[in-house]
């Protein structure tokens, strides 16, 4: 990796970070600060009053327990969305806009190799990605032993933040392959940012009744299972699993595109 660009990206894009770990901070303590058992039946009451909205937005349970409520509130629609708009971004920061302003001949005429630039941006990536996930983990760890000790199931919580990295990784290295794909930057940004999008409206589709249930299999979102992760499911386990192994290969398939395609000056 290039050591000069990995510090300059680093700094120019943790600004980026930190404006979305500002939000999901205050998303995240305010979401886990509601938390009371005893409001149980009134939040499903108002999950029965509109059992489509909430079940698209994968609301539809409120949970007996702080495990639970964080995994259906959070996990199920906030946490991906979120990141997902900022691995869009990013990756748009650090290839697309290189391209659509014709600085990568700048940084392709450097001694570094191009396998070694593709490399520090795909690591950029990834690192950026793992800190909003350990950020997220510890600070709902942080608010839930603080208002609810004990209430917590760590180990099941964890597993739960491990498989959503996952699905950080694979939707990144989606981003990051097409934008290594395609000299067009609107192309480059459009068809990952696109795929991404429609990945989040099959899975809410398919969430609205039997008629379109059929339509989870058309979404990779479906692979990251929050219930069956805090349930210790072997199934959800080996589906995240997948998401890890298919993300690092589209980050492979990027950086061997990157380094073979006709870059123009």
């Amino acid at each position: 990796m290039s050591g000069t660009l990995l510090k300059r990206e680093l700094k120019t894009n943790g600004k980026l970070l930190a404006l979305f770990l500002a939000v999901l901070t205050l998303y995240g303590g305010m979401i886990t600060s509601m938390f009371d058992p005893k409001l149980g039946e009134s939040l499903k009451a108002m999950a029965d009053s509109m059992p489509d909205l909430f079940s698209a937005f994968g609301m539809n349970q409120s949970g007996a327990t702080l495990t639970e409520f964080l995994s259906n509130y959070l996990y199920g629609f906030l946490l991906v969305v979120f990141p997902m708009v900022f691995l869009i971004l990013l990756a748009n920061r650090l290839l697309t806009r290189y391209l659509d302003r014709g600085s990568i001949a700048f940084l392709l005429a450097t001694p570094n190799r191009r396998s070694k630039l593709a490399l520090t941006q795909a690591f950029v990536m990834v690192l950026l990605l793992f800190c909003l996930t350990l950020y997220m983990t510890g600070l709902l760890l942080g608010l839930s032993a603080a208002l609810f000790p004990g209430e917590l199931d760590c180990g099941a919580f964890l597993l739960l933040n491990a498989g959503l990295f996952g699905l950080y990784l694979f939707l990144s290295g989606l981003c990051f392959c097409t934008a290594c794909l395609w000299s067009e930057p609107r192309l480059a940004t459009g068809v990952g940012a696109g795929a991404c999008i429609a990945f989040v409206l099959l899975q809410m589709l398919s969430r609205v009744g039997e008629k379109f249930e059929w339509l989870k299999y058309a979404t990779p979102l479906t692979l990251f299972d929050p219930q069956g992760l805090i349930g210790g499911e072997p199934s959800a386990v080996w589906s995240f699993l997948l998401l890890y192994t298919a993300g690092l290969a589209l980050y492979g398939v990027g950086i061997a595109v990157f380094c073979r395609r006709d870059i123009p000056a």
